[in-house]
């Protein structure tokens, strides 16, 4: 919590990060990700042969503590693997995420839904 706290809280008086007040640069935070982001780690582990599959399905949980790699939650060996060759997909979890913020018909009244329509 720290280390994302100080990279990303902006100082009001001089409108940068402490990362950036100590630095004098801003920081490269490309690597973070969503935590549970649908991502595909590349399956290397096995012999996929010719035409098996290149990568897995799989649930991105963290970072290695050891090394610059990720923590993957497999689905389909249902194990945690950490790896450095994983493609993310965080724009499914965004589309999810607004999906299920916005209220559905079974919350709503009927005066609630007539009372948008235009009826003239």
């Amino acid at each position: 919590a720290c280390f994302t706290q100080n990279r990303s809280i902006i100082h009001r008086r001089f409108n940068k990060t402490p990362y950036e007040l100590i630095n004098d640069k801003k920081l490269d935070i490309s690597f973070l990700h969503v935590f549970g982001a649908l991502c595909y780690p590349k399956n290397d582990r096995e012999d996929i042969g010719k035409l098996g599959a290149k990568g897995d399905i799989g649930f991105f949980i963290g970072y290695s503590a050891d090394s610059c790699a990720y923590r993957i939650y497999n689905r389909r060996t249902k194990k945690i693997n950490e790896t450095m060759n994983v493609s993310f997909d965080e724009l499914s979890a965004i589309a999810f995420e607004q999906r299920s913020s916005k209220p559905g018909l079974q919350c709503m009244n009927s005066g609630q839904i007539s009372s948008g329509l235009d009826l003239t």
